[in-house]
């Protein structure tokens, strides 16, 4: 337990949260144990650090946690019994400034917790409340209660784990959600409720929203393309946490593919979390990870998922991707089948033919419990097909000829979903640092790391180009100076990195070195 309020955390660079906007963001996860209260908690945290006032609430059915976490006894922080409802939206302070939590309640003779949400007019309580942002932890379910305040929210942050229970959890939750909101929709019409049981019972329970959209379009079509708009309006973010191998970070890409192809939900990929003592330390001592450890690795990957969330609430982009999916489905070509473009030259064609057969493998965990063996076996041979026909010139010739013989310009390649929240947060940072950046600008190693950010270049990159190692690159954007070797070799390495990232190689050298001149100063005094 914590005594007394928490020191001050440091400013963390990022998105400047806009002003007198009341957002309402919801985070839920696969499964329980997924990490849907760290990240709420340290979303709070980072937004309550911009001078934002946010209200954080526990939703979640699997019992009250948030407090603990917090470092506040629920005894204390709890209101008194006859000021607790299920309408009531009784919020305490906790000890981050900024921040307030509405912890869960239990009465008197009750074993489980007054659940919020239940009643619509407590959603309407709470868009009425006087705060910058309310984050719902809504925890693991897909309960009526925890569909509808899913459905509230503005933005909806899915937490999944790289494990198939988790994965098959986050498709089956996508599923239920569509349900939900396609029933809420129809609820003052019978006889379209009716239609659309009974096009489900064709295609059975918990059914892929596209397919059912379809079966629904064999009865009605009107009904069929008011249900593809409401498939239209989910667009949850995702976030994969507890990563350790390559393989796991590239989990939320292929999840979000996957799920546009099959189900017909659009998810924006936010970004993965390491797997990380650091967050069990912070749990351990009641202290959110981005006040116990800030520069840890975790710490980071929640700052970045935090702004790519406020940044695609902010600069929402117009795409035409977010028309309804088609009712009548289309064979894909070629090109879909490996998810690129016409204008892919070979060496790109041989990567996406190489991410794809490693997807369409027997126990792929993206694919946990969208396909049968069978259709699997289909989308094997279509890969092979398509690999086989674009890498022989003469017959992607001939097939470009018959696909596309009116079209003269190559599509756009289809894989954008995924990067949308990085181009978002890309845009803020350019923005940020046009006005941050001037000929007297003192370059740190945050604002290095902002400024490769904002380019979307990552350290591998630099690496290869440069060869300075990945261990270094960290060492110079963190500023841990006793990592980094001689300062004649550092010299190089930044002024190196300067030159890669686009800036003035003299100004950003001098700064950065007599910055770690005046760190390292003291230690030399005391070593003499």
């Amino acid at each position: 337990m914590l005594e007394g309020p928490l020191p001050p955390a440091p400013p963390l660079p990022g998105l400047a949260a806009p002003p007198g906007v009341r957002h309402v963001i919801a985070a839920i996860g696969a499964r329980g144990g997924t990490g849907t209260s760290a990240l709420s908690i340290n979303l709070g945290v980072y937004l309550a650090q911009l001078g934002r006032k946010v209200l954080l609430i526990d939703a979640s059915p699997l019992g009250a946690e948030l407090h603990t976490l917090l470092g506040l006894d629920l005894n204390t922080a709890r209101p008194a019994d006859e000021e607790m409802d299920e309408d009531g939206i009784n919020p305490v302070p906790t000890q981050v400034p900024g921040l307030l939590l509405v912890p869960q309640a239990y009465r008197v003779g009750q074993t489980a917790p007054l659940r919020p949400g239940r009643k619509p007019r407590w959603a309407r309580k709470l868009r009425q409340l006087d705060v910058d942002y309310v984050l719902l932890d809504l925890g693991a379910g897909t309960g009526s209660s925890t569909l509808d305040l899913f459905l509230e929210a503005d933005q909806v942050v899915c937490v999944t784990t790289p494990e198939p229970p988790s994965v098959e959890g986050t498709y089956r939750l996508l599923r239920a959600v569509f349900l939900r909101s396609l029933r809420r929709s129809l609820l003052e019409d019978r006889f379209k409720l009716r239609l659309v049981e009974r096009a489900q019972g064709e295609v059975g329970p918990l059914p892929s929203p596209i397919e059912l959209v379809r079966a629904i379009a064999r009865y009605d079509s009107g009904i069929a393309a008011r249900a593809a708009t409401v498939l239209t309006q989910l667009r949850p973010r995702l976030v994969v946490n507890n990563t350790r191998l390559r393989t796991d970070a590239e989990l939320g890409p292929a999840m979000c593919d996957l799920a546009h192809r099959y189900l017909g939900v659009r998810i924006d990929y936010v970004g993965h979390v390491e797997h990380d003592d650091a967050v069990w330390l912070s749990v351990v001592k009641s202290r959110p990870l981005l006040i116990d450890s800030p520069t840890s690795k975790s710490a980071r990957n929640l700052e970045r998922i935090a702004r790519r969330v406020l940044a695609l609430a902010s600069n929402r982009p117009e795409r035409a991707s977010d028309e309804p999916p088609a009712i009548v489905p289309d064979e894909p070509n070629l090109y879909d089948v490996l998810w690129t473009h016409r204008g892919a030259t070979d060496e790109e064609l041989r990567r996406a033919y190489k991410r794809q057969r490693e997807i369409y493998q027997p126990g792929s965990l993206p694919l946990t419990s969208l396909l049968t063996a069978e259709e699997l076996r289909v989308e094997q041979a279509r890969v092979e097909e398509a690999h086989d026909t674009l890498l022989d010139p003469l017959r992607r010739k001939a097939y470009d000829a018959s696909m596309f013989p009116d079209e003269q310009t190559h599509k756009p390649p289809l894989r954008t979903v995924p990067d949308a929240a990085a181009e978002a947060e890309r845009m803020v940072l350019r923005q940020e640092l046009a006005r941050e950046i001037t000929q007297e600008t003192e370059f740190t190693g945050p604002l290095l790391r902002k400024v490769r950010e904002a380019q979307g270049i990552e350290l591998e990159d630099i690496n290869k180009q440069t060869k300075i190692s990945v261990a270094h690159l960290r060492a110079i954007e963190a500023e841990a100076y006793a990592e980094l070797p001689p300062l004649v070799y550092t010299r190089g390495f930044v002024r190196e990195l300067a030159k890669y990232l686009k800036l003035d190689p003299t100004q950003v050298t001098r700064t950065y070195l007599s910055r770690m001149r005046a760190a390292l100063a003291p230690e030399e005094d005391a070593g003499s």
